[in-house]
């Protein structure tokens, strides 16, 4: 064995601990004093989902295994920071780095280490034993109303950007939940769902113009909290009477619902994107205020947040009206800023971010590019902005294909040519967890 003076890094997200995280720890202890590099939610979130469990759960689980000496934040994949400070004689890790997303990790890391004569150690990878089916099993339990209440919040401060996508259903929900691809060995999955008010309404054949009730969109707001784990950003229109908003907020609080995002309109609501087509009114900044510090009172919890979306530019007020309102809004206690256009050229709405981005007092901003859907998630980032809703695009899609479908049986007079727009029974049927 190995002189116990020695040190040994080893760096691991450990959002649950199985017996191949041991197996490495024990191979670690044989060596010397186990230095644990535990990977920040950022650090993790930059290659695949947010960790269940927050930095701070994790590194008490972790300073408790046995043989670990002590528990390091790793801010990022890269070890190179955190090996230049500790100087480890060895570097501990599963043989699985050798291919895949953490092959040029590996060869940094040798490369640090030639500096002061460290090593690496390699652990053959534990078989039978898997994260992401680990994982599965745990969105199949589900999940709790204070679990995801706090999510949000999380994200935000772990990910570059929150990727969220509308459901105006439970199906739709599952989509939002379950649906990931791979690109440049990286996991993509959408972070959250947004409650659209507008898929809703379309959804139930109604006009936007907040006419489901409330009861209304708690039923459907209860069937994709039944269905998902993700944290949820609801589309309460304006919000409506303030004296009715304080106990609204109360609910979405008690059910799990992370956020509302409120519009500073008054009257009949119309949807945003007929502009000045149609008579909209924008609510006067001392009254949307004082809607925010009454919501903000009604909280239980911390975790809860009020997003107030600006219409100002939808209603051609400009960027200077704009900007006094989220001044305004944010000294009221809002928690994040939506900015809403209608207009394809990015160049309003891009001026407001660039002077959102020198205010003192900072609180996360979201960005809706249904009208300038060409503008990508990088040039978002590189705008500051933190969230990014894609609000309507699953019933814009649903409707096309449903419409060349019942076309198709219509000219056919039979449904045979209308499969190849169909997925198979079994499947829409099997896709709803315990149908089977």
């Amino acid at each position: 064995m190995e002189n116990n003076n020695k040190k040994v890094y080893v760096a691991m997200s450990v959002d649950m601990v199985h017996h191949g995280h041991l197996n490495i720890i024990e191979k670690a202890r044989e060596l010397g004093d186990v230095i644990i590099g535990l990977l920040t939610d950022k650090a993790v979130a930059s290659y695949k989902r947010m960790p269940f469990f927050t930095y701070e759960q994790r590194k008490r689980i972790v300073e408790n295994i046995k043989g670990v000496t002590e528990v390091v934040p790793q801010t990022s994949m890269d070890y190179t920071e955190n090996l230049r400070k500790i100087k480890p004689d060895y570097v501990v890790h599963g043989d699985d780095w050798r291919t895949g997303i953490q092959k040029p990790i590996r060869s940094k890391v040798i490369e640090v280490l030639k500096e002061w004569g460290g090593e690496i150690v390699e652990v053959p990878y534990t078989k039978e034993i898997s994260s992401t089916q680990l994982n599965e099993a745990l969105k199949e339990i589900g999940t709790t109303p204070e679990v995801r209440l706090k999510k949000l919040r999380r994200l935000i401060d772990s990910k570059a950007i929150v990727r969220v996508l509308e459901a105006h259903n439970g199906l739709t929900g599952l989509i939002v939940e379950n649906i990931k691809v791979k690109k440049d060995d990286k996991e993509r999955e959408f972070d959250a769902l947004w409650i659209s008010s507008l898929t809703e309404s379309a959804a139930k054949a109604k006009p936007d113009i907040e006419l489901p009730d409330i009861s209304s969109r708690i039923n459907v707001l209860q069937d994709i909290l039944e269905a998902t784990t993700k944290p949820i950003i609801y589309d309460g229109d304006t919000g409506g009477q303030t004296e009715h908003f304080i106990y609204f907020i109360r609910t979405l609080e008690r059910l799990g619902v992370s956020a509302i995002i409120i519009e500073d309109k008054v009257g009949l609501k119309k949807n945003s994107l007929f502009g000045t087509e149609v008579y909209q009114e924008q609510d006067e900044i001392s009254s949307f205020v004082n809607k925010i510090s009454q919501g903000k009172k009604a909280q239980v919890t911390n975790d809860f947040m009020i997003i107030a979306r600006i219409e100002s530019l939808i209603l051609g007020k400009g960027i200077y009206d704009a900007l006094i309102r989220a001044k305004a809004y944010i000294d009221a206690g809002v928690d994040g800023i939506m900015i809403h256009s209608k207009d394809k050229d990015t160049t309003e709405i891009l001026k407001f971010c660039e002077e959102f981005k020198k205010f003192e007092k900072k609180v996360p901003l979201v960005i809706v590019p249904s009208a300038f859907s060409h503008v990508t998630e990088e040039e978002l980032i590189d705008s500051g902005a933190n969230v990014v809703i894609y609000a309507n695009h699953l019933l814009r899609s649903a409707y096309p294909a449903m419409i060349k479908t019942a076309e198709t049986i219509l000219l056919n007079g039979r449904a045979h040519e209308a499969e190849c727009y169909c997925m198979p029974i079994k499947e829409i049927i099997t896709l709803i967890p315990g149908a089977k």
